[in-house]
């Protein structure tokens, strides 16, 4: 709720910014909005908490890390992921990963057309399995973007000729790291040994 006293009298802000006498207000809409704005203000402090007890999984487990390491005489720089942890008795289990988002510059197009001039040659001696790989792995998503899993995938295809390795090289050649995410996971081991998540998303929980 957006309030303003102008001369001693108290208006309320409606969604299109106007500004209403507080006794024209219905009641409610009174209630609605306190019943709103209440679990709202629950909400960012628990979001708060969250993110504040997500900071300290990462940084602990960094620490963790590094304490281990140092038994060696190893130190370990860099960002901690992909790790994932037990407790003793194996009944839970911590994992904490690091997803990058990746993009492909210009250079994708030379490997595009390295890749056709194998097909060309190819002609009828490629297996149709692999067109519609290569096919696919070359459609954009509606906002114009290509698929980067399924473009790597190809790079999991044993050709040997010569154009196709250095298709290969010009795709790898060509991922760009725009960004990453952190994300830490909780699980719980049930009877049957399978490992549950210990879901915090709302919608789940």
């Amino acid at each position: 709720m957006s309030k303003e006293v102008i001369n001693g009298k108290t208006y309320w802000q409606d969604a299109q910014g106007r500004l209403i006498a507080e006794e024209l207000v219905k009641q409610m809409d009174k209630e609605r909005d306190e019943l709103v704005c209440g679990f709202i203000a629950q909400a960012k402090t628990l979001q708060t908490e969250m993110r504040t007890f997500k900071n300290q999984v990462f940084d602990d487990v960094a620490a963790f890390v590094q304490l281990s390491a140092e038994k060696y005489d190893v130190k370990v720089g860099g960002r901690k992921g992909n790790l994932t942890l037990f407790s003793f008795d194996g009944k839970y289990k911590l994992q904490v990963a690091v997803s990058n988002h990746i993009r492909f510059d210009e250079r994708i197009q030379a490997g595009k057309v390295l890749i056709d001039e194998c097909l060309h040659e190819w002609a009828g001696e490629a297996r149709p399995e692999l067109k519609a790989l290569i096919d696919n792995a070359f459609q954009v998503d509606k906002e114009g973007n290509l698929s980067t899993a399924r473009i790597l995938s190809l790079r999991r295809v044993d050709i040997q000729d010569g154009r196709w390795t250095r298709a290969m090289q010009a795709i790898a050649d060509s991922v760009q790291i725009v960004g990453s995410k952190d994300y830490i996971r909780f699980y719980e081991r049930d009877e049957q040994g399978k490992y549950l998540p210990i879901s915090l998303d709302v919608a789940s929980v």
